[in-house]
């Protein structure tokens, strides 16, 4: 990448030889890698003067050479220490070259030498810092899981106490302490770290190791206590919540799936119509495991089903209310990842005829594992 502050230097360095007779014509070029292999191309930044021909890239099989009959072409590296960053062509009436001239042009290339290398640091660095911003973004969006949990338990747990109870007091101040960190995390994640999200693209949003697809383990033990989490928040809403019949004896990267179903659930239940119905739905079949979280309605809009498993989308029923845009373009990145799919399926009746008619089914297909055919067993939620 050549930043246009290089450019602009560049033009500014060359346009103060205007008063040399002397010259021909000068071109600033940096080096860049080719489409294919390591090798290096020299392409044309400036020029002077600015009527002569556009430069083209100095590559000695396809253009002019590198050197003119009559040795009138010279070219001063611009290095960064030991390494060639770009050059100064230097096309001239007559050699050898003044003592003058050599000074300034050496002057010159020095100097457009610090100014190319700087801006490569420049370019680093922010690869590097967007990089950590997207990391914090992620880490930031799935904290609010666990954090959601330990304050819909905190809730669960005042409502058993008596008003008299000498223990309320802690209890309503570790409520306290969450709602705290809850307001941290949304400075951390407030409007300008969603507007500051890269463009949506070929590469995964980053994940925390912990949560990358590792050794297979048992899905069933990680869907029990999500299974309990999610009939707190439903009795706390005051909405029904449907749990499985039977979990699926299924093994695999099952910290990943738990993540991807708790983002599906904290968006039933933060955006769905208030009082419907929230759901798990499973079923393993012959070429893996099939696993919604589905709603009652009202049905997603056909302008948003796509966009919202975008980074930093938020789709109508999302206005006004906290959040990054990150849940459902992480679960499909892990769904990938874990070598499945995630999908969105209007009706939810369409997955299933006993599913509400009017809502909506995020389908999280897995592919099958040694032990998916084994015998179903209870759900604990």
């Amino acid at each position: 990448m050549i930043s246009e502050r290089f450019q602009q230097l560049s033009r500014c360095q060359l346009d103060q030889f205007s008063d040399r007779e002397d010259l021909l014509g000068l071109g600033v070029y940096v080096a860049v890698p080719l489409v294919e292999g390591d090798d290096l191309q020299l392409r044309p930044v400036a020029a002077w003067p600015t009527a002569a021909d556009p430069l083209a890239p100095a590559d000695p099989q396809q253009h002019e050479p590198l050197l003119l009959d009559g040795r009138q072409r010279r070219w001063l590296p611009l290095r960064r220490e030991a390494v060639i960053i770009g050059a100064l062509r230097v096309d001239t009436r007559t050699l050898p070259w003044s003592t003058d001239l050599r000074r300034r042009l050496e002057a010159a290339a020095a100097v457009l030498s610090e100014a190319r290398a700087l801006d490569l640091e420049q370019q680093r660095l922010q690869r590097q810092l967007d990089h950590e911003q997207d990391q914090r973004r992620v880490l930031v969006h799935q904290m609010r899981n666990p954090l959601a949990a330990l304050r819909t338990f905190t809730q669960l747990l005042l409502r058993r106490l008596e008003p008299g109870d000498e223990r309320r007091t802690l209890v309503e101040q570790l409520l306290q302490e969450e709602l705290q960190l809850d307001r941290y995390l949304e400075v951390l994640a407030g409007p300008g770290a969603v507007r500051g999200l890269p463009a949506a693209g070929d590469t995964p949003l980053l994940l925390p190791p912990a949560l990358l697809p590792s050794q297979p383990e048992p899905l069933a033990a990680r869907l029990g206590p999500l299974l309990q989490r999610a009939g707190a928040t439903a009795a706390l809403q005051g909405r029904a919540w449907v749990a499985p019949g039977a979990l699926p004896v299924w093994e695999g990267p099952a910290a990943a799936v738990a993540e991807i179903l708790a983002n599906l659930l904290e968006n039933a239940f933060r955006y769905s119509a208030p009082g419907g119905p929230v759901g798990l739905w499973c079923r393993p079949a012959a070429e893996g495991l099939t696993l919604a979280v589905w709603d009652g309605g009202p049905v997603i809009d056909p302008g948003e089903r796509a966009s919202i498993f975008e980074r930093g989308v938020r789709g109508t029923r999302g206005a006004g209310l906290s959040g990054t845009g990150l849940g459902l373009a992480l679960a499909r990145d892990q769904a990938e990842a874990c070598g499945g799919s995630l999908d969105l399926l209007v009706p939810a009746a369409a997955l299933d005829p006993a599913l509400p008619a009017t809502g909506n089914a995020f389908v999280l297909r897995l592919p099958l594992s040694p032990s998916a055919a084994a015998p179903a067993r209870p759900a604990t939620g």
